[in-house]
């Protein structure tokens, strides 16, 4: 599923977080340090809104293609996601898995109180190499 809404960055005077974004058809707002970074950042809100709304089995705002109005020194553009490969980057929600080691290690991370969710998740992440 891909979705598609229009964004109005827009130059503020803070020195270090100065471009606000607004994002009028999801009723969201975010900010940026860059004009690349309050994209990035504008797509990241949308996503999470989304998936945020699937989540809750809420109707999902049909994508908008028309531009709105904006005050002469903004900056509005189209910002698209694919939500299907979003959440897949982004879903964090723990799942149980039921796996077998050997006994001795077993004992061994037990006797060290290895947290054994953590660590398979991290030599899994070292593996597919996921940051």
């Amino acid at each position: 599923m891909k979705v598609i809404y229009p964004i109005i960055i827009t130059k503020t005077t803070d020195s270090k977080i100065p471009y606000f974004v607004s994002i009028p058809d999801l009723d969201g707002a975010t900010q940026g340090t860059s004009v690349d970074n309050a994209i990035e950042m504008a797509r990241d809100y949308i996503g999470l809104k989304v998936m945020d709304l699937q989540d809750e089995n809420k109707t999902v705002p049909d994508s908008v293609y028309s531009l709105p109005t904006a005050q002469k020194n903004d900056i509005v553009t189209l910002v698209d996601v694919d939500i299907t490969t979003y959440r897949k980057k982004h879903d964090n929600k723990a799942i149980k898995k039921t796996l077998t080691i050997p006994n001795y290690l077993n004992e061994l991370g037990n006797e060290q109180n290895i947290n054994f969710s953590e660590t398979l998740t991290n030599a899994l992440k070292k593996q597919l190499n996921v940051h």
